[in-house]
């Protein structure tokens, strides 16, 4: 397949209450179309794949079974431009023809429609949508996201009629927000999004090359979440199964805390997101919590809140 072979990699996944394998595949496509939100760097890793060449991509991903398959693009799995319907059909096909029992997809909401939708009425379909706020302003001015709530709203409400799953990502700390504004939206979003979504994924900001993000970074006016933060978020949401996965936990460029516990932390928030149990997370310390306590505080006192 030369350079065109798509990541695929083994985790464990929830299927209904249950853990069990799970596969996920991230294609090889011409990427997002949108390509303008201000974290993401995944563009960087586009191809212009045919659809023989996405073809090949998909006999190689899933030569190896798993109950639950997900399916990413780095863009929209519903975007014709990525992924053709002929391509879509004939991923349908492989996936009953080795017996998957979830599938898990990723699109943005003008990509959506019924028609689409009914294409996989035969699969049990979790589809996911990049919210990232349920602010309209902190999306726009601090992600650059390109769509409104109500978009991803009338989104969601078609996912669910034809009898989907619907999948939220919420981002923890965009830029421009402090600390403790982001764990504050990530709160609000969580309680906003309750009727709509199935699940929640709270994404932690890592920085990616090539994005806004990380030339705020370079220039030292950002810093990725502390993975306290991403704790006090999961540990306080009730009534909706939520996960997260901390990717690049404990690097300079993703979530982490001091170092020392980056790796214990991380793991308690990955545990949690299988069993959904927050005694996970009451036995967690280490000396830098309370410094984490204290950048919370100092940080608003220094300057004027934005939202």
């Amino acid at each position: 397949m030369g350079s065109i072979k798509p990541a695929v990699w083994k985790e464990k996944e929830r299927l209904n209450g249950r853990i069990v394998d799970g596969l996920t595949v991230i294609l090889r496509t011409r990427g997002c179309r949108w390509d303008g939100c201000h974290m993401c760097g995944y563009t960087n890793e586009a191809y212009p794949a045919t659809e023989e060449d996405l073809i090949r991509q998909i006999d190689f991903a899933l030569s190896d079974g798993a109950e639950v398959v997900k399916i990413f693009t780095s863009g929209s799995f519903f975007d014709d431009a990525e992924l053709t319907e002929k391509v879509r059909i004939y991923l349908l096909d492989k996936l009953k023809e080795i017996g998957v029992k979830k599938l898990i997809v990723e699109s943005r909401p003008e990509f959506i429609d019924r028609d689409k939708l009914e294409t996989f009425k035969d699969v049990n379909l979790e589809v996911g949508i990049g919210l990232e706020s349920a602010s309209d302003e902190i999306r726009e001015l601090c992600i650059n996201k390109g769509f409104t709530f109500e978009d991803f709203r009338e989104a969601a409400e078609m996912i669910k009629e034809v009898g989907f799953r619907v999948k939220c990502y919420l981002l923890l700390k965009p830029p421009f927000l402090s600390e403790s504004e982001a764990i504050n939206d990530a709160l609000r979003s969580i309680e906003v999004v309750k009727g709509l979504a199935d699940v929640i994924s709270l994404n932690l900001t890592n920085v990616q090359k090539g994005t806004l993000v990380e030339k705020l970074w370079n220039a030292r006016i950002y810093r990725p979440p502390w993975l306290w933060s991403a704790v006090e978020v999961l540990k306080n949401v009730k009534g909706i199964e939520i996960m997260c996965d901390p990717v690049a936990a404990g690097k300079a460029r993703g979530p982490h805390n001091c170092g020392k516990c980056d790796s214990t932390v991380a793991g308690a928030i990955r545990n949690f997101s299988l069993t959904q149990d927050s005694g996970v997370f009451e036995n967690l310390d280490c000396t830098c919590r309370e410094k984490w306590k204290k950048s919370l505080e100092l940080e608003d006192f220094s300057r004027i809140p934005l939202f």
